[in-house]
């Protein structure tokens, strides 16, 4: 692992098709796209100054071993089709570490599919104002952080930088994506 920080990517032999609030995406082909996950922070969606040292290369290989470990339940964009050093010169590859990756073009949901066993977060101040969460209804009384009776599936939109994710209801997530893509994307998700 480097320990030196990426705040932004700078790969000028490809073009940069979305910068978020961490990663940086770049188009590779027809087929894929070259993923660098910076060392950015955000926090309550707000991208801040500094930066932390290797912090992308770590979620990197997190993102690789989930998407391992989970591939029997839901194929994913991971492939290695394309080597690094095909794509990237040696400085490049040593200035990003551990930080990229290349996956194939998938469209991607309209939402974030999330699936919440504890009442934390905005679940937690959804909770205190309605003793709901994104459309569940919940016993009264419960306290924050604490482990829900059942894993609940618990949408929210996909807010651009400097704006909020807001959490929504199932039925809401039916008038974006229709019942059958709804259902399986619930069912995914909770089966991961």
């Amino acid at each position: 692992m480097t320990t030196s920080c990426v705040h932004s990517s700078n790969i000028p032999q490809l073009k940069l098709v979305h910068q978020g609030k961490v990663r940086d995406i770049y188009d590779l082909d027809a087929q894929h796209l070259l993923i660098v996950t910076t060392d950015r922070i955000s926090a309550f969606d707000v991208v801040m100054p500094t930066a932390i040292p290797s912090k992308g290369e770590i979620l990197s290989r997190m993102t690789r071993f989930w998407m391992h470990k989970t591939t029997h339940i839901l194929p994913n964009q991971l492939t290695n089709q394309i080597a690094l050093s095909d794509v990237l010169s040696s400085e490049q590859l040593t200035e990003l570490g551990d930080r990229v990756m290349i996956v194939k073009k998938f469209k991607p949901l309209p939402v974030e599919a999330i699936v919440r066993g504890y009442l934390v977060g905005s679940g937690w101040k959804d909770y205190q104002s309605t003793g709901r969460v994104c459309g569940h209804d919940l016993p009264s009384g419960l306290q924050q952080a604490e482990q829900l009776a059942q894993p609940l599936f618990t949408p929210s939109t996909k807010a651009a930088v400097g704006a909020h994710d807001e959490n929504i209801a199932r039925a809401e997530l039916v008038n974006i994506m229709g019942e059958e893509k709804t259902a399986e994307v619930e069912r995914l998700a909770l089966a991961i």
